[in-house]
C-alpha cells in the first residue's frame, strides 16, 4: 500500500509510491522546530520521484547549512506544513509525520534523530539514533 496523507483542510493531498519511508526521525533543526511551532518536526523521507502532491501547494525558499536553498512546501489554504525539500539531496523529500494519513503515522516507527546540535535542552536524552547533523 502507498503512502498517502493530506494537509488539515483536505485541500492538498499526495501518495507516495513507496511501502515505507527510508527513514523516520526527529528533526530537531531550528527552522523545522519553527515550521511545527514545536520543538522538533516528526520527518518522514522518501524517495522524491515517488511522490504524486495535488492541491494548492505553496513554496517557501529558505536556506540550509549547506548554502543551498531548502524549500519548504504548505498549504497555501490553511497553512499545514507538508514537507521539506532540499535541493542539497534532490533525491530526497521530508513529508512531516503529521501530514500523513492517521493509519500509516500509527504504524511510523521513529529510527534517528538529525540536527541534534539543535536539540532543546530539556528534551529527552535520546528518542532514537542521534547525529548532530545530516547522517552522512
Amino acid at each position: 500500500m502507498p503512502l498517502s496523507g493530506h494537509c488539515l483542510c483536505k485541500a492538498v493531498t499526495y501518495t507516495v509510491d513507496v511501502e515505507a519511508p527510508i527513514l523516520t526521525g526527529y528533526d530537531h533543526c531550528d527552522d523545522c522546530q519553527r515550521q511545527s511551532g514545536s520543538t522538533y518536526s516528526l520527518v518522514a523521507v522518501v524517495p522524491k520521484d515517488k511522490l504524486t502532491v495535488q492541491g494548492p501547494l505553496k513554496k517557501w525558499e529558505g536556506k540550509g547549512s549547506s548554502g543551498h536553498s531548502v524549500w519548504r512546501w504548505f498549504c497555501s489554504e490553511c497553512g499545514s506544513p507538508i514537507a521539506h525539500d532540499p535541493d542539497a539531496a534532490p533525491e530526497i523529500i521530508a513529508l512531516k509525520g503529521g501530514s500523513l494519513d492517521v493509519e500509516i503515522k500509527k504504524t511510523l516507527k521513529p529510527d534517528t534523530e538529525i540536527w541534534t546540535v539543535s536539540k532543546l535542552p530539556f528534551c529527552q536524552e535520546h528518542l532514537a539514533k542521534p547525529f548532530e547533523h545530516m547522517p552522512q
